[in-house]
């Protein structure tokens, strides 16, 4: 990696340090350096799909706050060490709202400025690229164009986006102007909603009535809130308004759903190296992440390479351990494409490329719970009687094994559910911009919701025997299974977007036979 600069003309480059070598200052080199570059033209590209589908996202959340200004920022870079950090992820109620994914600049802060008439103005504030007459191309290491590459020009991104633009020093005169009736999504940028939280405390200060006003957000260490957050409650509709999927997202959806498929076919391929390597789950990672950067963006999550035992350790992601030959492999991953919607997948293979007998028969229990919940999805129905249904066969099953102290029928009563020893996890959750999406969402919308056409969720019954259970027969411990599909609701009924990844136990071992060299 290049060293970084320190120069005194240097700005917004905190951590650049005394100890490096630095971009030489002198008058004669600033002059040579900013000389004789090739004049640059602007080419606007054209509207991404996304933007019409984000001017809507924009009108409906603007229908919901009339005469409220809303301050959406994409957040800033985050420090992974020193003077490095980790790649940069907008908020995601700013992707949403913009359409402006894994290109997106750090910093940048959408304003939806409320008309006197109704309705707002969306206007995206950003760090425009710097012209070759100052310093910052080649002397800011965390902005600058000799260090992270060209940035867009305003013109480009209102083009791509849509959207009218400004340089973000103009965000200082929206910031100056802010008042009670100004909210902000908290969770995005902390420095930036501790500038906004202190403007609209002085504006109620300096109210001539202040208990006229109405409800506003301060920050937690500003006291107790007498009434109702209104910047809690933007968070809130924000993860409400994703609880239904446009088009758009629908068809990004299926994207990453078939770029994971094709990372597990090249898990499966991989598979005589992995076995070979002390840390084969390292490599199961790494073969997983390559497909995720190769088709996408990253992965959506921390992949989950669990063989053998780590499989019962739900949330496996220190992938350290060695890939056996007669063990159980179970994958939990999922490729986020660069417009930041994710899939989420799980698939459990017999690393011989066979299962034994104990082992078919745990993973068929799973499928037919995974079956017997997705058959039940259809608008209408609430979201908990998925996981109910799934939950139900999980009871059933590890009954007939002889493992509970109760029948199946006593053991589904809400104060016993002695089933759930074998499986600690919810049955689903809503999939989209984040892994977990709409985490904000009202339990009565969410768990407690009616199911509605484009909602798309996971369906991830499983089932975890620890390598230490004494309730369990020898031959069951250190097993664990989960699978786990992408679902969207239909008109009629649920199409399961990820069932040409295979699913029975059939399935997988010709899967993995017709895969491997």
């Amino acid at each position: 990696m290049a060293d970084q600069t320190d120069t005194a003309a240097r700005t917004d480059a905190p951590r650049a340090t005394s100890n490096r070598s630095t971009t030489p200052h002198s008058d004669a080199f600033k002059e040579y350096i900013s000389s004789n570059w090739a004049e640059r033209t602007d080419v606007l590209p054209p509207a991404r799909e996304e933007a019409s589908f984000a001017a809507d996202r924009r009108a409906r959340l603007s229908a919901k706050y009339p005469g409220k200004r809303l301050v959406i920022p994409a957040g800033r870079l985050k420090q992974r060490s020193n003077d490095t950090d980790y790649p940069f992820r907008a908020h995601t109620s700013f992707s949403y709202l913009t359409g402006w994914g894994s290109d997106s600049e750090p910093g940048s802060v959408l304003v939806l400025e409320p008309h006197a008439g109704g309705g707002h103005e969306a206007t995206l504030y950003f760090r425009e690229r710097a012209g070759r007459d100052s310093d910052e191309f080649y002397a800011n290491p965390e902005i600058g164009e000799f260090w992270i590459g060209p940035r867009p020009s305003l013109a480009q991104v209102a083009a791509d986006l849509q959207l009218a633009t400004l340089g973000i020093a103009e965000l200082d005169r929206v910031i100056g102007s802010v008042d009670e009736n100004t909210l902000v999504v908290r969770g995005a940028d902390p420095e930036l909603t501790t500038l906004i939280d202190a403007h609209v405390e002085a504006a109620v200060v300096e109210a001539e009535d202040e208990a006229a006003l109405p409800t506003i957000a301060f920050s937690p260490a500003e006291g107790e809130r007498d009434e109702v957050d209104e910047s809690a409650l933007l968070d809130q509709d924000l993860s409400e308004m994703r609880l239904v999927k446009d088009d758009y997202e629908i068809g990004q959806m299926r994207l990453a759903i078939d770029a994971t498929r094709r990372g597990f076919d090249d898990i499966i391929a991989d598979f005589p190296r992995i076995t070979g390597h002390e840390r084969g789950e390292r490599l199961v990672e790494g073969v997983f992440n390559g497909r995720a950067r190769a088709d996408g963006n990253a992965v959506g999550y921390d992949t989950i390479a669990a063989s053998g035992p780590h499989a019962c350790i739900l949330h496996w992601t220190r992938n350290d351990g060695p890939v056996v030959p007669g063990d159980l492999m179970l994958v939990d991953a999922g490729v986020e494409l660069d417009s930041y919607y994710t899939a989420d997948i799980t698939r459990t293979l017999p690393v011989s490329g066979t299962f034994s007998p104990e082992q078919r028969m745990i993973y068929e229990a799973v499928r037919e719970a995974a079956d017997a919940a997705f058959a039940i999805v259809r608008p209408g129905i609430r979201f908990r009687e998925v996981h109910a249904t799934a939950m139900g066969v999980i009871a059933r099953k590890t009954a007939e094994w002889g493992l509970l102290p109760v029948s199946a029928e006593e053991a589904v009563e809400p104060q016993n559910q002695q089933h759930r020893r074998y499986m600690v996890h919810g049955t689903s959750h809503h999939l989209g911009l984040d892994v977990h999406d709409c985490a904000k969402a009202r339990r009565e919308l969410y768990l407690d919701g009616v199911l509605e056409a484009g909602m798309v969720f996971t369906i991830e019954p499983g089932l975890y025997f620890q390598p230490d259970d004494l309730t369990v027969p020898e031959s069951f411990r250190g097993i664990g299974v989960r699978i786990e599909d992408d679902i969207v609701v239909t008109a009629t009924g649920a199409e399961n977007l990820s069932v040409q990844i295979p699913r029975t136990a059939d399935d997988v071992e010709a899967w993995i036979a017709r895969s491997r060299p």
